[in-house]
């Protein structure tokens, strides 16, 4: 990470530091040259004042006169001040997260939903992110909000509901961008929830009741109709064999003995009963 902040520096990203690396003038110089004389006429007690510590995922910026000094961030491990001219600012490299607070947000067809979310992000250039802003913690969290709400600004609400992944990835882009000049780098963006009006839920669940309930008569349709083909050409096979309607009487009162029913069925032939009706 050392590496990466000293290669930064050399590509020219922290103007404010080069522009304030410039001489300290003659009485800045004259107070340097004190406090070091200070410094060692006070020795040992002094070596206390000078010695600062900062640790592996920490980098100190040191203001000598109200100038950054030479070399940039320091640390981690040991590192030396003047105690009369320097001053020091310990910036924390972790990767920090923080949410997204909720945001009432109108959609492109004219929906408001309520959308919050969740950013991941770390200093990635420590002297820019304490010479060029004043708190980029709180900057980051200001501007992630606003670009949450710009994003969804362009999207509909099918698009919100489906797209999340393209949502978060379009927001962490921009959010790099704009940090950049922060020393922020914006490693991950997610959306986390995406409510909606309660009468809205309403209306979409009711769309999609019908919609299953259309679904399902079309299916039953369907069932009824291959049921209805199926009949026609058993009802063809069995025209060509009368014997064939004598077989299926007969399997039919021996599914109703399988199931142990009182009741006992004698079918007739239909031609009997016509001989009856004429008589």
């Amino acid at each position: 990470m050392h590496e990466q902040e000293m290669t930064a520096q050399k590509k020219g990203r922290v103007t404010v530091h080069q522009e304030s690396d410039g001489g300290i003038g003659v009485c800045g110089w004259l107070l340097v040259l004190f406090s070091i004389l200070l410094t060692l006429l006070t020795l040992p007690l002094s070596i206390w004042m000078c010695i600062k510590i900062v640790k592996e995922y920490e980098r100190a910026i040191i203001f000598r006169l109200g100038r950054i000094i030479r070399g940039g961030a320091k640390g981690p491990g040991l590192f030396f001040i003047l105690p009369c001219t320097d001053s020091f600012i310990n910036v924390d490299m972790r990767t920090i997260t923080f949410d997204i607070p909720p945001q009432e947000v109108l959609t492109k067809d004219s929906v408001t939903v309520s959308v919050d979310g969740v950013v991941y992000y770390r200093v990635q250039n420590a002297t820019l992110a304490v010479a060029n802003i004043t708190n980029a913690d709180a900057a980051t969290r200001l501007l992630a909000q606003t670009t949450l709400r710009n994003v969804l600004g362009t999207k509909n609400l099918a698009e919100i509901l489906s797209d999340r992944e393209e949502i978060a990835h379009s927001m962490q882009s921009t959010l790099d961008e704009a940090t950049d000049d922060w020393g922020i780098k914006v490693e991950r963006v997610e959306i986390k929830d995406v409510k909606l009006p309660l009468q809205l839920q309403r209306a979409m669940a009711a769309e999609a009741e019908a919609t299953r309930e259309a679904r399902a008569k079309v299916i039953a349709a369907e069932g009824e109709m291959n049921a209805s083909r199926a009949l026609k050409e058993a009802s063809l096979v069995i025209a060509e064999s009368p014997s064939a309607l004598q077989l299926r009487y007969l399997q039919t009162l021996n599914t109703i003995a399988a199931e142990k029913n009182s009741t006992i069925i004698f079918p007739l032939p239909l031609e009997l009963m016509q001989s009856f009706m004429k008589r």
